[in-house]
């Protein structure tokens, strides 16, 4: 399998519980704490953007 391929593969999800809360600071100063639907809505949003390279051949 190459990398160009990769998406098709299933691959197995292992939640960990979540120790430390991870946050960032907004732009009015405001601590906002990222969550895990946060992280899913960027992946989904680059996996739209995502541009597949050209077959070689």
């Amino acid at each position: 399998m190459s990398l160009q391929n990769s998406s098709d593969a299933n691959i197995e999800v292992i939640r960990q519980p979540q120790h430390l809360p991870c946050s960032y600071i907004d732009a009015q100063g405001r601590e906002v704490q990222i969550t895990e639907d946060m992280i899913q809505d960027a992946c989904r949003e680059l996996e739209q953007k995502l541009v597949k390279p050209a077959e070689q051949g």
